[in-house]
């Protein structure tokens, strides 16, 4: 009677064992290299410009010489900003920010493609993902509020200290 109990008890063990093994393999990491960590819309009143910012996390070491090749939907119109740049292997995350943009609109997502390459430019991975801004545009000041090495006060704002032109910023956007 004792050996049974002893058998169905080694099974049991052996059994717990090999979900154990299953649950683990399931949890290992995927063929991706990178994840979306964070994304926003950065307004920067004090320059008058506003830029998308993604920020990446690595899964897994990424080969010698890679880069992100990254796509902004153009919230102005035409075709979409790009940027490229190198991957530094000893950071953890990665930096995505656009060149400055106009016309951002409140609530209306935005697309933002970023490519992960590796040395010789073949695409290891595909990131695709959608930034959506609380907030307009139109809170931005039409010029930079300082201009110069020394932050001195922008002269085309004299007279105007909520940083707005009576002419506006001269930027045409697309209808809303």
């Amino acid at each position: 009677m004792r050996r049974s109990e002893d058998r169905k008890m080694a099974g049991a063990l052996v059994l717990a064992f090999a979900a154990t093994l299953i649950a683990g393999c399931r949890d290992m990491p995927a063929e991706n290299y990178v994840e979306v960590n964070g994304r926003l819309f950065v307004f920067n009143y004090r320059n008058a410009i506003a830029t998308y910012l993604v920020t990446l996390a690595k899964l897994r070491p990424l080969p010698e010489g890679a880069e992100f090749d990254a796509a902004f939907e153009n919230p102005a119109g035409g075709p979409p900003l790009t940027k490229r740049q190198t991957i530094w292997p000893a950071l953890d995350k990665i930096t995505v920010e656009s060149p400055p943009i106009q016309c951002v609109v409140a609530d209306r997502p935005y697309q933002v493609t970023i490519r992960i390459l590796d040395g010789n430019g073949e695409e290891l991975q595909r990131v695709e993902t959608t930034l959506v801004s609380n907030t307009d545009q139109s809170v931005l000041p039409d010029r930079p509020l300082v201009v110069g090495p020394f932050y001195d006060p922008n002269p085309e704002l004299a007279g105007h200290p909520d940083g707005k032109l009576p002419q506006g910023n001269d930027i045409a956007c697309p209808a809303r």
